[in-house]
């Protein structure tokens, strides 16, 4: 099969998924109105709550969710065939994963910016914040721990990135500065600051940088310096580091997707991987371990985070939302698309046998396998190998890293969310909150060490708790959005169909890992934990609807939501 071909494909059930499925939700389900309130208005405090331009805010926000995740998930999941991970990352991203994201977006900014945990005590009751609160909490702990170490792994492999991802961190320092205090429209400093970045991308294959070791590994000094960064980012005002530095990624991901799609036209290459291989050997059963290795890529409950935990306190008219919260899905979506064809095409049969000859070849190679394939489709544009790769972990570094920071926000909000709820100032510190929110990852990579892996590698630990934590949050939010159009009296098949479905293959796949973790008890105990939060937050999701259906009132009018 032609990977070109499938490419295009896609991307036009993509176009034809915003073009009709995502006007059908924006106008007939949330029906949304430039004439709402919005949170960034009447919030507004320069920090957290800032009214932002659409294009800026698609740019933040695509940037924050298209991370690491969805080019590891893809990269990993080829292993069970190219045909089941196309199909779930495409139908996925449409039907759900985007409606997700927007519907996530909405309901936030209707209930004044609240984060998807707090709408949760909004909606059911006071528990179910606490519970939901918890559950994000661990999510993004190891959302931290492992995109820290996963970043970490990408500079000591790729040192010649080091000098490009800190340039681009200076450059959105100043780009900030001066949009947002000398007034200087952001479009054309952010290309040319993108034009610099490819630059310093060729000056960095001449000048790698590499780091002095820290407990014998450069990784673990990485890890420190990432999770610093973080610390600091997160309690920065949004305008002057993450709003710029996001839109430049944006520019930089969709120039990187256009000369990936271009390579990949020239190149044409057939697909290497199997188009179904559904029980290899040593790997876990597809169903439903599929639809929980892709995650980001298809739908994540760590976009609601993002969706509820910052963007929605910068939207600055309703009708955007669709714009930045169903389109940036699609622009993951399509992220998912190229690194599953990257490893399933970009890589020669040779390399397909040495890096997925068997799962735990597979498994542990993602984000390497995904820069070897993508740097082919370049490569066909007459790029030196050398060049290509360094532009390539440029891209996978900035997403990964723009995640890093966003969580550690998200993770702060979380923390000053529960110190509101059971009345801890400290909590509501912010940074206090952002200390709360990486001191946990930080000390898991300095103490513990995953096997044949060397120091620092503790994050690594977490990450097949990742998968299906990530993916219990999307079905819990997509709960949190069908009480919310229930009690509109709005149709709720859009979202409930999803939310089952996400829950139920979330829920078995984290069954069937007891007994792979039977051996670790830090992973038993910490998804005894999670499965136990999940069935208890359900339980109280269902008492409502019970409540509600007995009483005399039936469900509320629409004017108690809106």
């Amino acid at each position: 099969m032609n990977a070109a071909v499938i490419a295009v494909v896609v991307l036009i059930l993509y176009f034809l998924g915003y073009r009709y499925y995502s006007k059908f939700l924006s106008e007939k389900i949330f029906r949304l109105s430039d004439d709402e309130p919005m949170p960034s208005h009447e919030l507004e405090d320069g920090v957290d709550y800032v009214p932002t331009n659409k294009h800026v805010l698609f740019g933040h926000h695509f940037s924050s969710i298209a991370g690491a995740a969805p080019i590891i998930g893809p990269a990993i999941a080829v292993f069970w065939g190219w045909l089941p991970a196309i199909l779930w990352v495409v139908l996925g991203t449409i039907f759900m994963g985007a409606v997700h994201d927007f519907s996530a977006l909405v309901v936030s900014a209707r209930r004044k910016g609240r984060s998807v945990g707090d709408l949760a005590g909004l909606l059911v009751n006071s528990r179910a914040r606490t519970l939901f609160l918890i559950i994000v909490y661990f999510l993004i702990f190891f959302v931290l721990a492992v995109f820290a170490y996963a970043i970490a792994s990408l500079f000591v492999k790729y040192p010649t990135s080091v000098l490009p991802i800190n340039f681009e961190i200076a450059v959105a320092l100043a780009i900030g500065f001066l949009l947002y205090r000398k007034g200087i429209p952001l479009l054309w400093p952010s290309i040319i600051a993108l034009l610099m970045l490819y630059v310093m991308v060729w000056v960095g294959t001449r000048v790698p940088i590499p780091l002095p070791e820290i407990m014998g590994s450069q990784k673990v000094t990485w890890i420190i310096l990432l999770l610093g960064y973080s610390f600091v980012a997160s309690v920065l005002p949004v305008w002057l580091l993450l709003q710029p530095r996001d839109y430049i990624n944006s520019h930089q991901l969709f120039v990187g997707l256009a000369v990936m799609f271009l390579g990949l036209m020239v190149a044409h290459p057939t697909m290497q991987a199997p188009a179904i291989n559904p029980n290899p050997e040593g790997a876990l059963p597809m169903f439903p371990f599929i639809f929980v290795t892709i995650a980001c890529g298809a739908i994540s409950g760590f976009h609601g985070l993002v969706s509820s935990g910052t963007t929605s306190k910068q939207l600055d008219k309703m009708t955007h939302a669709r714009h930045v919260g169903y389109g940036g899905m699609l622009g993951e979506g399509t992220l998912a698309m190229f690194a599953t064809l990257a490893v399933a095409a970009g890589l020669s049969h040779s390399e397909w046998i040495t890096h997925y000859h068997d799962w735990h070849a597979a498994s542990s190679g993602g984000i390497t396998n995904f820069v070897l394939g993508a740097s082919t489709f370049l490569q066909a544009l007459k790029i030196p190998e050398l060049l290509a790769n360094t532009f390539i972990s440029v891209i996978v570094i900035s997403f990964a890293a723009t995640s890093l920071d966003t969580g550690t926000r998200i993770q702060r909000l979380i923390v000053g969310e529960l110190g509101a709820a059971y009345k801890i100032k400290g909590f509501q510190n912010r940074y206090i909150g952002a200390a709360l929110a990486v001191v946990p990852s930080l000390l898991l990579a300095l103490l513990v060490e995953a096997p044949n892996l060397g120091p620092g590698s503790g994050g690594f630990l977490l990450w097949p708790l990742f998968g299906a934590s990530n993916q219990l949050v999307g079905g819990l939010t997509l709960l949190v959005a069908t009480i919310f159009l229930w009690k509109s009296g709005r149709p709720i098949i859009y979202t409930l169909i999803p939310m089952l479905f996400l829950i139920c293959m979330t829920t078995g796949a984290m069954i069937l890992n007891f007994k792979s973790f039977w051996h670790n008890p830090l992973l038993l105990v910490l998804s005894a934990i999670i499965l136990a939060l999940e069935v208890w937050l359900i339980l109280e999701a269902v008492a409502v609807f019970k409540s509600r259906r007995g009483g005399a009132s039936g469900v509320p009018q629409e004017a108690e939501m809106d």
